[in-house]
């Protein structure tokens, strides 16, 4: 199993466990059987970002949780094959944080939970 490559981007005013966020891509990795190098980036924005996206993308004019943009989706780039590159997981601070007082979480599970859950779209698996 190659270890993947995860580029992770935080606003500056949210605290992440990059390493717990490291291990969530790796888990849902191992789960799914994934043997080729991978490329996944992750990004922590606030709600106003993150509300321009889904507007953008979605025509949702409110915020989300998470949203994750597959590179297999869109106009297709030529870039070198020695790694896949699955696309991008982008992620609510400001909702993650009411979430998991309504869930009684943990922060850190919260986002490990999105990270997951991103993973399995961008590997192209969707729920209803």
């Amino acid at each position: 199993m190659n270890t993947p490559k995860v580029l992770i981007y935080v606003e500056s005013r949210y605290k992440v466990n990059r390493k717990r966020v490291k291990a969530s891509v790796q888990f849902v990795l191992e789960e799914q059987s994934v043997q080729s190098a991978i490329e996944v980036s992750i990004a922590v924005v606030g709600d106003r970002k993150m509300r321009a996206l889904n507007k953008k993308y979605r025509d949702k004019d409110k915020t989300a949780n998470i949203l994750s943009f597959p590179l297999g989706e869109g106009e297709q780039t030529q870039l070198p094959q020695d790694v896949t590159r699955l696309g991008d997981i982008v992620i609510s601070y400001p909702e993650v944080i009411r979430e998991s007082v309504e869930q009684e979480l943990l922060v850190d599970e919260r986002i490990d939970e999105l990270v997951q859950h991103g993973m399995m779209h961008l590997l192209g698996m969707h729920h209803e």
